[in-house]
């Protein structure tokens, strides 16, 4: 068998390893940030940007999505369309953005290079902070010690290389991870803008590039952890078929894009603006909106009002009328 010539070149002078640019060698989802599926402002502990957690610490402060004007993101030929913002207004300790990887096996026993594109409102210490979490019923955490890199005011990258412990000995439970920290110097506000995060085996940076290579790839990658059902206008957007079971309780089903993770928890966000169709025409606006089954490929949704307005038997349409913030929220993060 004959390698293509440009395959071939690029592993011959790499040594053999993956080419800087295939697909799967950086294990961070959504490392360019390209994907907010939840919002794109969050004052809150928990998920922002798809994938990435925030923890405040006791800060008040913003993570949000901000977007780079066309020609300034940080790497030339590259023109990543949004970047993260995390901004504190009052003094934390040591507020943090994380991101889990999934399987505590990843990277176990090898070197790996971390890198990413930061600047900050002023000069500022991060630390990367990597460590292995065994799971529920599995070994207690591993600390990896962690590097510091000082910010300045203007996009400049950073690498550093960390050894990952062996998981030889240790046992490995459910929801197991290793994770990257960026952890901020406590006792202070601070403006810090990160892009292009990546995380790959070996000693050497090699230039950066999603996880999936693709836009569709990220997005169904990250939605194999969360799923978001949220309408675009205030119209009525309908989402699944189903059939009403009583007068006042109707049925339907949500069909996940991609396998998820494991079986995922439910948010709903203004249940009230939630509906139910038939023929065609809203017959009612839910009282209440619940998960009656959820598995790992898709949810039955149960719908119930106060007021008679369904015919038993007859099929239905869910969806969302009214409000752009009513979301469903399936989430089965690490």
């Amino acid at each position: 068998m004959t390698r293509s010539r440009d395959v071939a070149d690029t592993q011959d002078n790499l040594g053999g390893a993956v080419a800087p640019f295939v697909a799967g060698k950086n294990k961070i989802i959504n490392g360019d940030f390209g994907i907010w599926q939840r919002g794109t402002s969050f004052s809150a502990n928990g998920y922002t940007a798809d994938r990435w957690s925030c923890n405040f610490s006791g800060a008040t402060g913003t993570v949000s999505q901000q977007t780079f004007t066309p020609g300034t993101a940080p790497v030339a030929g590259y023109e990543g369309q949004f970047f993260l913002r995390l901004a504190t207004t009052v003094a934390d300790d040591n507020s943090r953005i994380e991101q889990k990887i999934e399987n505590v096996r990843t990277f176990a026993g090898q070197t790996v290079t971390v890198s990413l594109w930061a600047k900050a409102d002023s000069a500022r210490t991060i630390t990367l902070n990597p460590y292995q979490s065994f799971g529920s019923g599995g070994s207690a955490d591993v600390s990896i010690t962690g590097q510091t890199i000082s910010v300045t005011t203007s996009w400049t990258r950073f690498t550093k290389t960390f050894d990952v412990p062996s998981v030889a000995g240790k046992t490995i439970g459910t929801g197991s991870f290793f994770s990257l920290e960026l952890l901020h110097a406590p006792n202070a506000t601070f403006t810090l803008d990160l892009w292009g995060v990546q995380v790959e085996a070996g000693s050497v940076a090699t230039p950066f590039t999603t996880a999936t290579g693709t836009i569709q790839g990220e997005l169904a990658a990250c939605q194999r952890y969360a799923y978001v059902l949220q309408p675009a206008t205030t119209d009525p957007t309908p989402y699944a078929t189903g059939q009403a079971l009583t007068t006042t309780r109707c049925i339907t089903q949500v069909q996940f894009p991609v396998t998820m993770r494991v079986t995922p928890t439910l948010t709903v966000t203004n249940t009230a603006n939630w509906f139910n169709m038939t023929s065609g025409y809203l017959v009612a606006v839910a009282n209440t909106l619940s998960a009656y089954r959820l598995t790992s490929i898709n949810a039955s949704m149960d719908l119930s009002v106060a007021v008679a307005s369904f015919t038993a038997g007859n099929a239905s349409a869910f969806g969302a009328n009214g409000s752009t913030a009513a979301q469903l929220l399936f989430s089965s993060e690490l």
